[in-house]
């Protein structure tokens, strides 16, 4: 089913770090609808916009840019305590240590609905979670019970949080999608290609360049979505702000007479026509011989993907 929700999110993602050579011991990146506006780490001491409107808009109020600045510098004792904390609660004695926070909020446009988050992971596994209804931690591993229970008990933080989640930052984040609206609401169609290493390699449908997120993509059979010898990957980030994704198919055990039988399908919020590739191994670029460029079939619409050249990038923001 074509998703038609619009949800917008203004997220913050913390990483301090210790014995992990060449990367800064903090890194402090804000997004809203996933692209980047704000940087800092513990290198330059300051936050930075990254976006042209972001910077017109602090432009305007040069305290809002303070506050980050002051935020960017908090978070580093902050997290740099925690993970000290963390090391002897969890009795790590050998390092590199990573702590990573994310929090924010969403907003639905829609529904109206808000929802707030902060999270920790450590060393790359969930560790704690705050429960804005209850304003509790969740400790989903035993080590970060003693730390759950110490948070608790910090009533006046616990508030601040819940304030600043559920209306400091969606106040915020209505502000920066009205200044960056003609960015954040742009829609850009992805160039979509299938993919093949080796003629027995799975077969990858991929699409990049898209804006914004709200898509889906998915294999089918006689019309059919199917899951079975299908694994999709996640939305990725390109450096340019737009999106790629891509989903496999094992192919193993089609049959060369039943290949006719299968599509790929882009489903883009916001767009009436689909974009529809026929599983053919003449649309297949390939690394093992003479492939073609990916021309694909029409969508719905009678309308041809247009094929640009975006690079594809597979990293992503650290959270």
């Amino acid at each position: 089913m074509q998703r038609t929700d619009v949800k917008h999110s203004l997220r913050y993602f913390r990483t301090a770090t210790y014995g992990v050579p060449g990367f800064p011991e903090f890194v402090g990146v804000a997004t809203v609808n996933e692209v980047q506006v704000g940087y800092c780490d513990s290198n330059i001491q300051t936050a930075k916009p990254k976006q042209d409107w972001m910077l017109k808009l602090i432009e305007k109020d040069p305290n809002h840019l303070e506050w980050y600045s002051q935020k960017c510098l908090l978070s580093q004792h902050v997290l740099r305590t925690d993970v000290n904390g963390l090391k002897q609660r969890l009795n790590l004695t050998k390092g590199p240590y990573i702590l990573q926070r994310m929090d924010g909020c969403e907003w639905d446009d829609e529904t109206g609905e808000i929802k707030g988050y902060n999270q920790y992971g450590y060393n790359g596994e969930d560790i704690l979670a705050l429960d804005l209804k209850t304003l509790t931690w969740i400790a989903p591993k035993p080590q970060a019970v003693l730390t759950k229970l110490t948070w608790d008990t910090m009533k006046a933080r616990l508030e601040q949080y819940k304030d600043f989640y559920i209306y400091k930052c969606p106040d915020w984040l209505h502000l920066y999608v009205h200044h960056g609206r003609s960015f954040l609401q742009k829609k850009e169609r992805p160039s979509v290609s299938l993919l093949q290493r080796t003629p027995t390699s799975v077969v990858t449908c991929h699409a990049t360049g898209f804006y914004p997120e709200t898509a889906d993509i998915f294999w089918r059979r006689d019309g059919e979505e199917i899951h079975e010898a299908v694994e999709k990957g996640d939305i990725l980030a390109n450096n340019d702000g737009t999106f790629q994704m891509s989903v496999e198919l094992n192919v193993s055990s089609v049959q060369p007479e039943d290949w006719k039988r299968y599509d790929c399908v882009f489903e883009f919020s916001g767009f009436k026509d689909d974009i529809i590739f026929k599983l053919d191994k003449s649309t297949i670029r390939t690394n093992w011989g003479k492939g073609s460029e990916g021309k694909g079939t029409h969508t719905r619409g009678q309308q041809r993907t247009t094929k640009k050249n975006t690079k594809i990038n597979l990293e992503n923001t650290t959270k």
